[in-house]
């Protein structure tokens, strides 16, 4: 005999075992999507939306690590960066991995800093007044 009778009895005594075999499973599953699946897919639309708001002006980095600002953007899906003075780069839209800092318009930029410079006073800089051997 291959199978013992106490196997033999345990397998018809268990109604609707079946469900209770595959709980661990779709308990798995549901951990999967709430740690793993939903927030790659916050992600990526998080990624898409930034793709899309791309404007001239715009300091990025690309997939290749190349940081650059947004000179022109060329159609739906290219864009040219300037890498360094007089240096520019075209560059496809999707290989953009994040963006840096977003320009601000000019008459924002103004009215946040109140539209005149602050004038520094002499000796009010980092070593609250003090007057170095240079300087003296």
């Amino acid at each position: 005999m291959l199978i013992s009778p106490a196997f033999a009895q345990a397998a018809g005594a268990a109604p609707g075992g079946g469900m209770e075999m595959f709980l661990p499973f779709i308990l798995i599953i549901v951990v999967f999507y709430f740690l793993l699946w939903r927030p790659q897919q916050k992600k990526v639309k998080q990624h898409k939306e930034m793709l899309s708001n791309l404007k001239r002006g715009d300091h990025i980095v690309t997939g290749g690590g190349i940081v650059g600002r947004i000179a022109r953007v060329e159609g739906d899906d290219e864009l040219i960066i300037e890498v360094a003075p007089e240096v520019r780069l075209r560059v496809v839209r999707a290989t953009i991995a994040d963006l840096r800092s977003r320009s601000e318009p000019a008459a924002a930029a103004g009215e946040a800093s109140g539209g005149r410079r602050k004038e520094e006073k002499p000796g009010a800089g980092k070593r609250g007044g003090r007057k170095s051997a240079v300087q003296r």
